[in-house]
């Protein structure tokens, strides 16, 4: 199968700048093919790339959670598929150039430098470390998507101030929209990280005979959940909306992307797999 694997890991990153540049031209330009183009082309992404993963995991015979940079395309395609969703969801499709470009990202970094394992330590097969590893993925896809409908909102709410009344105002959705999209992606993201602590703490004493809860990667993940439980509550109880919500999806995203990254390659103990 890696016949097939390495001209897709080429692909794909033509593809997610292809399925960019559509939505980019679409918002900028106002192309009407580029309008009609860019939802097919989303789609024809989302298969192939699905395709990948799925023959990654058959060649190799584990899930693509191995490397980080195996985790960078799972997570190219969760966000890709979450947007996706979105827009079929709401039915609103002005805002994808600013989602998948980060998409397009992850999955260029992954293409170019993806190790292929095939010897992995047998902890790496469980079911349970799937389902930890899936939920906490779906999980960053979400906080991703919140931080990018949180950044539109600033850059919208910018404009509006400065009585600019340009692009960004015509075609991006209003501030209450834009707010509760950033709002919901945030509940989802905590909710499945949520599942994903308490799947992570059940797998972690079954896996590993001597391990600690100190692990750098455990702790980081800890406070992200805490900074996300105080801003939902403060949200609920204390009515705090507009750019505090905002600026909370923004700070959980850095904090998350440090955690998954720096943390991860440098200080991490058991999370770190390869």
């Amino acid at each position: 199968m890696k016949f097939l694997i390495d001209p897709l890991n080429i692909l794909l990153p033509i593809l997610y700048i292809g399925v960019v540049y559509a939505y980019g031209k679409s918002f900028f330009k106002l192309s009407k093919p580029a309008e009609t183009l860019k939802t097919p082309l989303l789609f024809i992404l989302i298969i192939v790339h699905f395709i990948y993963l799925i023959l990654r995991t058959v060649a190799f015979a584990h899930s693509p959670i191995t490397t980080i940079f195996e985790i960078f395309s799972t997570v190219s395609f969760s966000v890709t598929l979450a947007y996706a969703y979105i827009q079929v969801k709401t039915k609103v499709r002005s805002t994808g150039f600013f989602i998948l470009i980060v998409g397009f990202f992850f999955q260029l970094f992954s293409s170019l430098f993806i190790k292929d394992l095939l010897n992995v330590p047998e902890v790496l097969r469980s079911n349970l470390l799937g389902f930890h590893v899936v939920s906490a993925l779906l999980g960053f896809s979400a906080i991703t998507i919140s931080a990018i409908y949180g950044m539109l909102y600033l850059m919208l709410y910018h404009d509006i101030k400065s009585n600019r009344f340009g692009i960004v105002y015509q075609r991006l959705p209003n501030l209450e929209i834009l707010e509760r999209m950033s709002l919901t992606a945030t509940i989802f993201g905590f909710v499945l990280l949520t599942v994903a602590i308490v799947v992570g703490l059940v797998w972690l004493p079954k896996a590993f005979e001597t391990f600690s809860y100190a692990d750098p990667k455990l702790i980081g993940t800890v406070f992200i959940w805490v900074l996300y439980a105080t801003g939902l509550i403060a949200n609920k109880i204390a009515r705090w909306q507009g750019k505090r919500i905002v600026w909370l999806s923004i700070l959980g995203f850095i904090v998350s992307f440090f955690s998954m990254t720096i943390v991860n390659m440098f200080f991490s103990g058991f999370h770190k797999f390869y």
